[in-house]
């Protein structure tokens, strides 16, 4: 069974460009061979990949269906905050996915709960993301609760809805805000130009809010905490580009030239909270600042505030 795949030309762009910027789940090197394959329509005739197209041209291809693939156990160490026979908090090291995803289906954050936990978690999510309540982004570090039981995961999963399940972020961002707090309200949706990025936008968005305290300013640099209210996509990260204090280390919204050579943003998921879905109880967990975040700040309360 194949999936028809249609869509309309916004912009005169190459074909293969476009294409890739606005199918989303489909690799570069899937795109080239269906293009090698003559099997990309541009208004009903196909079309080479450096085709460029015009505002308004129609595009069509076929993809099969795709094969779920199941996530197997790996043997790799987590750091767990909390455990029990519902749920796990683990603390994500920078650099590791969240769930299985093209390009990505080993060394994952599922691959390591998977093999911890003998295959019990929850399967509400399917077999490419067991027990994943919420996730963070590959280089933010930090607090993922993780559902064993399907009831644990439909109680945490509630609470994500209806915004008690709480989450709170340490960013080091540039410039130096003045207010001592502060609230981002700007929707968030897909890029147009872009869709691997997220944007501030009035069109096909969705509600995003974002709450702001800073812990600590060092003149070109401020420490701050963020609360989400809601958990958008890149959220926190949008936000603080959005207000013009992109997040350090940030190599998809940040500044082109960094002072501090960072695999990834300075971005912490340091606490989280939630009510127990067997006690009942408010719980809250907490993560100190990684390694490299820590020498950074130390490198800027060094140098002090000038």
């Amino acid at each position: 069974m194949e999936d028809v795949i249609k869509i309309v030309a916004t912009e005169n762009a190459r074909c293969d460009k476009f294409v890739a910027e606005n199918v989303e789940g489909v690799s570069r090197s899937y795109i080239k061979k269906l293009f090698d394959e003559g099997k990309v329509l541009v208004n009903g005739a196909p079309k080479s990949a450096s085709y460029k197209l015009k505002v308004g041209d129609e595009i069509e291809f076929n993809l099969p269906e795709a094969e779920e693939i199941d996530a197997v156990p790996e043997k790799i160490d987590l750091d767990i905050k909390y455990e029990d026979d519902s749920l796990l908090v683990i603390n994500k090291p920078r650099g590791m996915v969240v769930h299985p995803a093209a390009g990505n289906f080993t060394g994952t954050v599922v691959n390591a709960v998977l093999y911890h936990c003998k295959g019990n978690l929850s399967g509400i999510n399917g077999k490419l993301r067991p027990g994943i309540v919420h996730r963070i982004d590959k280089d933010t570090t930090g607090l993922l609760v993780v559902a064993k039981t399907n009831e644990a995961h439909m109680f945490l999963s509630d609470q994500l809805g209806d915004r008690s399940l709480s989450r709170e972020y340490y960013a080091l961002v540039h410039g130096n805000i003045k207010e001592d707090s502060g609230t981002v309200d700007a929707p968030l949706a897909r890029s147009e130009n872009d869709r691997k990025k997220m944007a501030v936008t009035y069109k096909n968005s969705r509600e995003a809010v974002t709450d702001f305290f800073v812990e600590e300013r060092f003149g070109a640099y401020t420490l701050v905490r963020c609360k989400l209210r809601t958990g958008r996509t890149h959220q926190i990260r949008v936000h603080m580009k959005h207000i013009g204090h992109p997040i350090v280390g940030d190599k998809t919204y940040g500044v082109k030239k960094e002072e501090f050579n960072l695999p990834g943003q300075l971005l912490h998921a340091g606490k989280i909270g939630f009510i127990h879905p067997v006690t009942q109880e408010k719980v809250y967990y907490y993560a100190p600042l990684p390694e490299d975040f820590e020498k950074v700040l130390a490198i800027l309360r060094k140098r002090g505030g000038e």
